[in-house]
């Protein structure tokens, strides 16, 4: 997937990655020497249109929510670029950078402990305006029964602390937080994952209302494949620190090309007998464990698992390339030799 393209404002990605990594270098014996690296997210790239919703999904410990934090430097990268809007961020001062955030938020997954105990709801919604240089006044305190009212919340709720709300209250007041700067782009890293069943159908609806109120763009985290079908645009699967499929949503559930993602599809429970059984029968066969990102395989880093594994996928790592338009995918299987 080229990225070196330089598409008119119109058609502009609102955030770019190029060639995105980001490396834990681990150190061990009683000198703390370094031993190696954890390669959590490696050589990624992924364009985000402006208002669109890009679905990020994979197991536990693929690198996610690095790349999330990533993507709006609230961690450095070892490697690439990140472009917001068309400027690169990736070097940015501090200074610069600190106005770049009002246009970049995230919504953290655990709304218990994302917010301040010791803080009131109106100083937790209102932090990130005290930092960006306004005051504590008449017109800050409105602004935060705004957003409170915005997002669900009665304005006489900033006078409470979190332990008095739910779970799905409090993570409406982190998506509060995120929202009084009047950004473009937020990060939802897991935002409805500590959440009940029935809650996450509320968030995720009231996320999607915001968006079209608002002209917001998400990176929306998750691990269950259902919910990222439901508010999403495209796709992205990952696999050990590397995109392996993005497309389209509708591609990525009907008709995915990388095995990985064919089975991570199949694994999705359906309600129906007959649905059950037509996934068994088509399931990709996956077995054994996720490799280490401190010393994943060489070549196609799926290859461990993978039902269709050839000579070339335990040597040569596939590119991401698009198979159809619109459609990317890093396996051998697609490639034009085979």
């Amino acid at each position: 997937m080229s990225l070196a393209t330089h598409p008119s404002a119109a058609t502009r990605p609102l955030v770019e990655a190029a060639g995105l990594s980001k490396h834990f270098p681990l150190s061990g014996g009683w000198l703390g020497r370094p031993t190696g690296l954890l390669r959590a997210v490696d050589e990624v790239s992924l364009r985000i249109m402006p208002g669109e919703t890009l679905g990020l999904v994979g197991e536990s410990g693929c690198g996610k929510s690095t790349l999330g934090r990533l993507l709006i430097r609230l961690m450095e990268p070892s490697d690439g670029q990140v472009l917001f809007d068309g400027a690169d961020i990736s070097g940015l001062p501090p200074r610069v950078l600190r106005e770049k955030r009002r246009s970049m938020q995230i919504v953290f997954q655990d709304p218990y402990g994302a917010l301040n105990p010791r803080m009131t709801v109106e100083d937790i919604v209102m932090e990130p305006l005290l930092i960006h240089g306004a005051k504590a006044d008449a017109a800050a305190r409105a602004r935060v029964g705004e957003m409170l009212e915005k997002v669900g919340l009665p304005a006489r709720a900033a006078l409470r602390y979190p332990h008095e709300f739910s779970g799905g209250q409090r993570q409406r007041v982190g998506i509060a937080r995120a929202l009084v700067l009047n950004p473009s782009f937020i990060v939802c890293d897991e935002a409805v994952s500590a959440l009940d069943v029935s809650v996450q159908a509320q968030i995720v609806n009231l996320l999607q209302d915001l968006q079209r109120e608002m002209g917001l763009t998400y990176l929306f985290i998750a691990h269950d494949l259902s919910v990222v079908r439901h508010i999403s645009d495209r796709v992205a699967v990952m696999y050990l620190g590397r995109v392996v499929e993005l497309a389209p949503k509708a591609a990525i559930y009907d008709t995915p090309l990388h095995p990985y993602t064919q089975a991570l599809i199949a694994a999705v429970p359906t309600p129906h007998p007959a649905g059950r059984a037509a996934r068994r029968a088509g399931r990709a066969k996956v077995s054994g464990d996720l490799p280490s990102p401190i010393n994943p395989p060489p070549g196609c880093r799926f290859h461990t698992r993978c039902p269709h594994v050839m000579a070339v996928c335990r040597q040569v790592s596939p590119p991401l390339a698009e198979i159809r338009p619109g459609h990317f995918a890093a396996c051998h299987l697609h490639a034009p030799t085979h």
